[in-house]
């Protein structure tokens, strides 16, 4: 041991050398607030309510080995070779099976095979945007996307979300604010269905609208539809692309939520010249998608099995969002709100604006629970009340046990600010509310008496 040579130290002053080096957008990027936590959430002791991670332990073992098994003795060689950079044909009427569940239609040829779904948002910016050009999204916005969009130097305008998901007259003042300013976006980034991180979804008169408005004005709207499959209750709603009859949605999808995101197989379809710079974007950065990953994805699609597990994944998910929704009514304090999603992996909950979320989740982390704090999914420093907590990753009692640790140091916290300030924190509001409709997106769940 003492005869290996030691690796050479680190100095600021040895940094210092490769400043130079280092391109301007480097500046300006930005880490993954979830990425950042990973290497902490995966410490046993820990319950992540932090990742967007579905509950992978539910796909049965004895499945992955026979569709391994069938790989080995039908696709050996092709799994281990190179692919087309767009994607393996069998893959792709995979993904327009999928598609056609959420009664959209698209070609098989139509479409481009990711690395993930993240790729998708990567390889769009890469192909639209130069430094200062303007990407409108909502806000809240998956916190995922701001690294994306920062990395290319975008300017992004963030448009709020209430219960219906993206405010549209909102974002018709922001569009016709920047028309006065000469600036055109190129393109408005929503998730539309069990929006990340809000929970919410958006209303079929917002959908129509926002296919209208990017008619008329010739914008593309990338639609991120990763939980679209995962309803738990309300009527299905069409997907942007469904509604899309000028070609200017593109459509991003992914395995990762309804089968595994280890195989990192995403997708999207979009206008034919968009895609053909999209495919020659990623021969760039990775040739083609994993050879195995598509295969797997094939042979298990070919077993007919695929919708079963979802629904199980259905069944399992809802439970647990109603563990959570339960455990915040019993935990959290009476100020607080939170949404009650319809379908996906998220409830969005908002503190009294007195606390900060980031802080909370430093002192959070002393006791070995995780979640997103709000300002990860805003650009502008809003968002400090607020929280991304996911129900899908944990089992029933971890999501109990680290709401309550949550709620415990919410009230430490309340009543610090009570001492602070010589006053006990404000009264929960009282306001008389209509009852929400049976698919009502968000609702104001019932708070424990003062």
């Amino acid at each position: 041991m003492s005869s290996r040579p030691k690796p050479p130290g680190r100095s600021a002053r040895d940094l210092e050398r490769y400043a130079g080096l280092f391109a301007q957008r480097t500046k300006v990027m930005t880490s993954s607030a979830m990425r950042d936590l990973m290497a902490v959430t995966e410490r046993p002791e820990v319950i992540s309510l932090a990742g967007g991670l579905p509950d992978t332990s539910t796909f049965p073992p004895d499945s992955y080995a026979a569709i391994m098994r069938r790989v080995a003795d039908e696709a050996c060689a092709k799994a281990l070779q190179y692919g087309p950079t767009e994607g393996q044909q069998t893959v792709k009427r995979c993904i327009a099976e999928v598609m056609a569940e959420e009664g959209t239609a698209v070609d098989a040829d139509d479409v481009l095979v990711t690395t993930g779904g993240q790729q998708v948002i990567d390889l769009l910016c890469k192909t639209l945007i130069d430094p200062g050009d303007v990407i409108v999204a909502e806000a809240p916005t998956y916190p995922g996307a701001i690294p994306a969009f920062t990395s290319y130097e975008a300017d992004v305008v963030q448009v709020a979300i209430d219960e219906d998901g993206m405010r549209i007259d909102e974002l018709e003042e922001t569009l016709a604010r920047l028309d006065r300013e000469g600036r055109r976006p190129k393109f408005i980034y929503t998730v539309p269905s069990f929006q990340n991180p809000g929970g919410v979804t958006m209303s079929l008169p917002r959908r129509k609208r926002l296919v209208e408005i990017a008619a008329e004005r010739e914008l593309l709207v990338l639609e991120d539809n990763p939980y679209g499959l995962l309803r738990y209750e309300g009527e299905r709603l069409p997907t942007l692309r469904s509604l899309d009859t000028e070609q200017f949605v593109v459509y991003l999808g992914t395995f990762s939520k309804i089968l595994s995101p280890g195989i990192r197989l995403g997708w999207t379809t979009a206008p034919r010249p968009v895609l053909q710079k999209m495919n020659v974007g990623k021969q760039s950065v990775d040739l083609c998608s994993s050879s195995m990953s598509q295969a797997f994805v094939a042979a298990y699609f070919d077993s007919g099995r695929w919708q079963d597990y979802l629904d199980s994944l259905v069944a399992i998910y809802r439970r647990r969002r109603d563990v959570m929704l339960g455990a915040l009514a019993e935990c959290f304090p009476a100020e607080s709100e939170w949404t009650r999603p319809q379908g996906g992996l998220f409830v969005w909950a908002t503190l009294p604006d007195y606390l900060d979320t980031t802080d909370l989740l430093a002192r959070a982390l002393q006791e070995n629970v995780a979640f997103v704090p709000g300002r990860a999914a805003f650009l502008d420093g809003r968002g400090g009340s607020s929280m991304r907590l996911n129900f899908s990753g944990v089992g029933d009692d971890d999501i109990r046990e680290g709401i309550r640790r949550i709620g415990e140091i919410v009230r430490e916290q309340l009543e610090l600010y009570g001492t602070l300030t010589g006053r006990p924190p404000a009264a929960p509001r009282r306001e008389e509310e209509p009852p929400a409709p049976p698919a009502a997106n968000v609702v104001r769940m019932p708070r424990r008496a003062s």
